[in-house]
């Protein structure tokens, strides 16, 4: 193929006057130009298409130019009719002629009711005073905030989902190596949602239907006795006590606890209970679904524990769209999840545990809970501090939060509610972990304490305490062993070991013992943490009677709070653990003086009250000889 090159041509000016008439283009029709000789080889060479025969380049060239020049003189002549095409022309130096193009014609003029057709065509609907509601301005902004920019990577730490613009062989958070991985955000504006991504499928989204409703408008013809779904039978009657009196309808309830500790048998008892229902309410389907077991290993624990619900289905499952979408035909009374440290949303980077997932995989089966009013338990896996796996954000994200606490080596649980939105916190429950499960304990304040006879030896060193655990009262035997050597350490056990050297140097500046050249170990029977002031009192009984080798009776008891000068100081709801002992058939109870009159009033049977104003009142009275 022949290249045109500058030799090729012998003036510039031919091509410049070409260009100079495409610009210009006269009123009426151009003379005849003469035919420069060197002017239609180089045409012919700059054009990319081979001319037809009987026809040159200069022809080609003149009949378009010849039809602008008769558009331009009929759009100049307001007598000839001018051309509606609105085509005009450019020159083209490759083809070497000029091209004509279509106009783009002007939009077309449009009313007010037209303009505001047009913005409800584009997806942005206005008022009709024509102002846009406040929820569009705000999905204005974020729209116009992200035009134009492209999505950008990010890498997401797996482990703790903290994220970072650019790939790093270890997360500067919480330096896990190997954990980053990439993640582009989706194309879907529908899963930027979040949490709600993964409802959407079947959750009725009620959220543009509701409106503000009056205090009155709610609670008009509202049951609140017959609202919260009852749980019968001992085991139930202690479930219910902590949660406030029963299972609330679309609450999100989190159980934690030690490995080991009993919380999924604790959520199977209660799933067969709410399945079971009671004699007004009747059985309903109610699903555990677990990431951890099989359905198997579920069923097989549920033998054991001589569970025949016939409404309890089992489902073993990590993704919560999965859940959703496989629970709706049964539309259950109650679902529980085990744990929540298991499950996962795809919507999300990370994989299940780390701290994005678990927070929104929480606000997703809050989402579900309230809109479904469906009940939602959740088994949550603990650190080695004893907090909930999971960012902090989660404890505040649920409506109810439950800790079950107790020692491997001990048979006894509590339940105990640290947040609960339906009632109190006060509330403690005591469970018995048997072979077939977890048993109620019907008289928990006296499961702290062992019989022995009035003669026994082994009542020097030991008293009885009496404490509040919420809104339990139970009555826990202290131990106190003084051994005069200076070669041993003495141990605390149970006890704050501040508040035992605190009671100690106590006793020996106000009380007068000399306790200086003795090793002292304290311990509380039965695993059992005595952090509440009152047991004070108790704690020095016990160091006394080891000290001065003198048992204390088996039925007597100390409730008060020991100052610094020695002074015995009254503690909380005193009539409430007075009357505990009471049914417990303790005779004797020694407290300060000051809640004497408080204790007056009450009707305490044949029970002797004490009072003492300080230490050395207290050891005059209790350790007294008997004449």
């Amino acid at each position: 193929m022949l290249r045109t090159t500058a030799a090729m041509l012998p003036s510039a000016s031919s091509l410049r006057s070409l260009l100079r008439l495409s610009r210009r283009i006269p009123l009426h029709r151009p003379r005849p130009l003469p035919s420069p000789p060197l002017l239609l080889p180089h045409i012919r060479l700059l054009s990319s298409s081979p001319s037809t025969s009987g026809s040159n380049g200069w022809e080609d060239l003149l009949g378009p130019l010849e039809a602008v020049s008769s558009a331009s003189a009929a759009a100049s002549d307001p007598e000839t009719p001018a051309d509606t095409d609105g085509s005009w022309g450019v020159f083209d130096p490759v083809a070497g002629r000029i091209v004509m193009q279509a106009q783009p014609s002007p939009p077309p003029s449009s009313s007010d009711g037209e303009e505001e057709e047009e913005v409800k065509q584009k997806g942005k609907p206005i008022s009709w005073k024509g102002e846009r509601r406040w929820a569009d301005v705000a999905t204005a902004r974020r729209a116009a905030g992200k035009a134009g920019k492209a999505a950008r990577a990010t890498y997401v730490c797996s482990n703790c989902g903290d994220g970072f613009s650019q790939w790093w062989g270890t997360c500067r958070s919480c330096k896990a190596v190997g954990t980053l991985t990439k993640y582009l955000p989706g194309a879907d504006p529908a899963d930027a949602e979040g949490s709600h991504h993964a409802g959407r499928s079947w959750i009725p989204q009620k959220s543009k239907e509701m409106v503000p409703k009056s205090l009155g408008e709610v609670t008009k013809g509202f049951d609140q006795e017959g609202w919260r779904i009852p749980l019968p039978g001992s085991f139930g009657n202690e479930v219910a006590r902590v949660l406030g009196g029963g299972v609330v309808p679309g609450s999100l309830v989190l159980v934690g606890g030690d490995p080991g500790v009993g919380k999924s048998s604790l959520m199977l008892q209660l799933a067969s209970i709410i399945s079971d229902g009671s004699e007004d309410h009747g059985s309903s389907p109610v699903v555990y679904v677990s990431g951890e077991e099989s359905i198997e290993q579920i069923a097989n624990r549920a033998d054991r524990m001589s569970i025949r619900s016939k409404d309890l289905y089992l489902y073993s499952s990590t993704d919560i769209e999965d859940i959703l979408d496989k629970i709706q035909p049964l539309s259950p009374r109650a679902l529980i999840v085990d744990s929540i440290q298991t499950v996962y949303l795809t919507a999300f980077a990370g994989s299940a545990g780390n701290q994005v997932q678990v927070k929104e995989c929480t606000s997703a089966l809050l989402s579900f809970a309230k809109l479904t009013s469906i009940p939602v338990f959740l088994i949550g896996h603990v650190t080695k501090t004893g907090d909930i796996a999971g960012p902090r954000i989660l404890e505040h994200i649920v409506d109810v939060v439950l800790y079950m606490e107790g020692e491997r080596c001990l048979s006894h649980r509590l339940l105990r509610s640290v947040k609960n939105r339906f009632g109190s916190t006060d509330e403690l429950g005591v469970f018995e972990m048997s072979e077939s499960g977890l048993q109620a304990v019907l008289n928990p304040s006296e499961m702290f304490l062992t019989e022995h006879a009035s003669d026994s030896e082994i009542l020097a060193g030991l008293a009885v305490a009496v404490v509040l655990d919420g809104s339990r009262t139970f009555a826990i035997e202290v131990q106190a062993l003084c051994v005069t050597s200076s070669r041993t350490r003495g141990q605390v056990v149970g006890i704050p070991i501040s508040r035992a050297d605190v009671i100690i140097s106590v006793l020996m500046k106000q009380a007068g013992l000399k306790l200086q050249d003795s090793v002292i170990f304290l311990n509380v029977v039965s695993g059992f943490e005595l952090s509440e002031t009152a047991g004070d009192l108790a704690i020095a009984a016990s160091i006394c009677s080891s000290f001065l080798e003198f048992p204390i009776p088996n039925d007597i008891a100390f409730i008060g709070e020991i100052g610094l000068g020695g002074e015995l100081r009254t503690v909380p709801r005193m009539d409430k653990r007075v009357m505990a002992i009471v049914k417990l058939g303790y005779r004797k109870c020694v407290v300060p003086k000051t809640s004497e009159k408080l204790l007056k009033p009450l009707n305490l049977g044949g029970i002797q009250i004490l009072p003492c104003n300080n230490l050395k009142e207290f050891i005059n009275t209790v350790f007294r000889p008997e004449g």
